[in-house]
């Protein structure tokens, strides 16, 4: 399903291409295997009772399809970007492009709000007994202060959590494989489904909650640029790096339902630590709880400079006021945007619990993966100078319909946040629109007049 590029066909960049495939996956899993299924476990317990494995299951086939459209269009247009430059070239129109890069941001944001909401519950409750409000602002507080220091420290700081995250996903798996082996556990949990709910309502409701733990292999089309012989780089590292977290995904959640009973999975806001204190083992539940917060913190900070970044980004195409591309002189950070997308996140945290705002994430971006399929299927004839990978039509189709199947599972509140999103988006794109022509009006000339008597 695609075809390999030569150096010859390579696109030509400003940018130096020195990520290499390996890289390109390790940097995908890292961005993949973030703070979702240390939080939301519980929240798919709750849909689809002891079960998890299944929602997963079509969360992870709805990444592959999608991953397909991202693979095609990625190496087809190897530029930073990603869906809303995919979208500037499918229909040429500035509102779409502007609507689609600020879904992202907004994504950013809800999905920032929703993780410092989980940093406030059971896992930071396993260590000290702290209001979770003023806990939540603080967390948001000190995350904008190391996004204001640079990017270099936000990234320095992040490649310490990933190993820390990577490590307690695999302390969950050890431990309840350790416990299955003992013949502990109930396997009998794997098919007993939530009381009142019928199996497939269950299953599809807990897809949208499944599918934010699969979020973040859409970051990597911004890399594009930067990316060694990227049509045969991005599929092998796309697909391998959505396996990859699956895999972990899966065997995390059959581990949980075995080991935990279903109703004290469903109940709790630090569903991973449940599975250390029913196993029994001698490990110190605060030293998992340490893990767990610190891939929380790490996935919050990586979508706040993502969405600091695409304001900044918006406000220098002219798509937003230019005062969201201020750049401290010192620290050369998009001081003004990452302070806005501080202040929305606080604001965002006190609207719906975890599973809510991650919930509205989803929509938000199979909202930008929408986009990004009818791109695909518009841009299917366009011809480019370099061979790239190139997914059967269905793929983006099927991929499509999946997308539209998830969004008939969502509630009215998270349509009204979403809603309210888009309206503040749509209102800041105008302002800008309307600045703009009066600084067009303001550099040209006056008109001579000529008196004719």
């Amino acid at each position: 399903m695609g075809e390999t590029s030569t150096e010859s066909d390579e696109p030509k960049t400003k940018l130096a291409r020195g990520i290499t495939t390996w890289l390109l996956f390790f940097f995908i899993v890292g961005d993949t295997l973030g703070a979702g299924i240390y939080t939301l476990v519980g929240s798919m317990a709750q849909d689809v009772g002891g079960a998890i494995w299944m929602p997963l299951i079509l969360a992870l086939v709805l990444a592959l399809l999608t991953a397909g459209t991202y693979a095609e269009l990625i190496t087809k247009y190897p530029h930073a970007g990603g869906a809303a430059r995919f979208a500037e070239r499918a229909f040429h129109k500035d509102y779409v492009t502007f609507l689609i890069g600020f879904l992202m941001l907004s994504s950013g944001i809800t999905t920032s709000a929703a993780l410092a909401n989980a940093f406030a519950g059971d896992y930071l409750g396993a260590l000290i007994d702290l209001p979770p409000v003023p806990v939540t602002l603080v967390f948001i507080g000190l995350l904008v202060a190391i996004n204001l220091r640079g990017v270099k420290e936000s990234m320095i700081a992040n490649v310490g959590a990933t190993l820390i995250e990577m490590t307690g996903l695999i302390i969950i798996i050890v431990v309840a494989a350790l416990v299955f082996g003992n013949g502990d556990g109930d396997v009998s949990r794997l098919t007993t489904f939530a009381h009142g709910i019928s199996p497939m309502q269950g299953a599809f409701a807990a897809t949208v909650t499944a599918f934010f733990s699969f979020l973040g292999f859409e970051a990597a089309a911004n890399m594009a640029e930067e990316v060694k012989h990227p049509s045969r780089a991005y599929p092998r590292a796309l697909f391998g790096a959505i396996l990859t977290a699956g895999v972990v995904y899966l065997a995390i959640a059959i581990g949980a339902s075995v080991v935990v009973d279903t109703d004290t999975l469903a109940s709790s806001e630090a569903p991973l630590l449940e599975v250390i204190t029913a196993s029994g083992f001698a490990f110190p539940t605060w030293l998992f709880s340490l893990i767990a917060l610190v891939a929380i913190g790490n996935g919050a900070l990586l979508f706040m400079v993502m969405a600091s970044r695409a304001t900044y980004g918006l406000a220098e195409a002219n798509l937003l006021p230019s005062v969201f591309g201020q750049v401290a002189p010192t620290r050369r950070t998009p001081w003004v945007a990452i302070l806005v997308v501080g202040a929305a996140t606080m604001g965002m945290s006190f609207i719906g619990d975890v599973g809510t705002l991650a919930d509205t994430t989803v929509l938000l971006l199979v909202l930008v993966f929408i986009s990004a399929n009818i791109s695909a299927l518009v841009l299917k004839k366009d011809v480019v100078a370099h061979d790239y990978f190139k997914a059967p039509r269905i793929v983006s189709i099927l991929a499509l319909v999946a997308s539209v199947a998830l969004l008939t599972q969502q509630s009215a509140l998270t349509w009204m946040i979403s809603g309210g999103y888009v309206i503040l988006g749509s209102i800041l794109f105008f302002i800008a629109r309307m600045a703009r022509k009066g600084e067009v009006a303001e550099e040209s000339p006056e008109p001579v007049t000529r008196d004719l008597d």
